[in-house]
């Protein structure tokens, strides 16, 4: 079984900030971080290769040369090999562009190994640095596979895999056919930590670059020109207040009430109603 893994560095967003006057992320002095949901992507790969021996685990990643950082954590963690994706044609890609980036990467990949597809390809279900879970099935449809978004488990029979797809009221279980695109949640699984043994080997690994022309990627689909999503501001939501904190002893519901009325009510802009019936509706 052949997976490719998509995996990105991003910013750790705790401590990215935003220019008060530009209104731009302010990056210098920010440390770069494996996108977490993507090192879920990963252990889920990695589980099957443990379940399997013959499964083959390619990364790839699009960025800068200081992406390897986190393809070599990825091989240090067990994947077989890694590619980069960069080229500076590919400079302010959105996500669409990125998408389609990454899927001509993928099928050069694939074209290499002789096999016509991988089995499966997995993503994190989004990046924390945009949060817009994308890229993902912008990659399956421009590939033209399956995709199964937000997968909290995963099981693989044969050639067909089922996944429990996570949602607001529980979860779905979906099954596909190979070739198959899943992203994943942070529910999936715990990702393990790489070995010193692993880490020690990935520092001597060479990882191969691939720029657009290797990929055969059309230049009016990358990079900004490709790009039709426009950023026109970025800005940090207002903080909000504390909470009121009343104080009753002995229990005394009439006590709480008065506190109410008399500390929250004049901070809403529309009225309460006292009923005798229903508590208190709005008028």
């Amino acid at each position: 079984m052949e997976i490719l893994v998509c995996v990105k560095q991003v910013p750790d967003t705790a401590e990215v900030k935003i220019d008060p006057v530009k209104h731009t992320v302010i990056r210098a002095g920010v440390p770069n971080i494996f996108n977490p949901f993507d090192q879920n992507a990963l252990e889920a790969a990695l589980a099957l290769k443990d379940a399997d021996k013959d499964v083959k685990i390619t990364l790839l990643s699009m960025g800068p040369d200081q992406a390897k950082d986190v393809l070599r954590e990825g091989l240090a963690m067990g994947a077989d090999d890694a590619y980069l994706l960069s080229d500076r044609k590919l400079g302010g890609s959105d996500t669409l562009a990125t998408g389609y980036a990454l899927a001509q990467a993928i099928k050069k990949l694939a074209a290499d190994k002789g096999i016509e597809q991988f089995d499966i390809i997995l993503c994190g279900k989004q990046a924390i640095d945009g949060d817009t879970a994308q890229v993902g099935p912008q990659i399956a449809c421009e590939l033209g596979i399956p995709q199964i978004t937000y997968a909290r488990d995963i099981k693989v029979e044969g050639d067909k895999v089922t996944v429990q797809q996570e949602n607001e009221e529980g979860y779905i279980v979906t099954e596909a056919n190979f070739p198959v695109l899943i992203t994943a949640v942070k529910d999936l699984n715990e990702p393990r930590f790489p070995t010193i043994r692993g880490t020690m080997k990935a520092k001597r690994r060479e990882i191969p670059n691939l720029d657009a022309a290797a990929v055969a990627a059309d230049d009016a689909q990358i990079g900004l020109s490709g790009s039709p999503t426009k950023v026109r501001k970025i800005f940090t939501p207002p903080q909000r207040s504390g909470g009121l904190v009343l104080k009753v002893e002995d229990d005394n519901e009439q006590a709480i009430v008065d506190q109410v009325m008399e500390n929250w009510l004049p901070r809403k802009s529309f009225n309460l109603r006292r009923n005798s019936e229903n508590g208190f509706s709005r008028i």
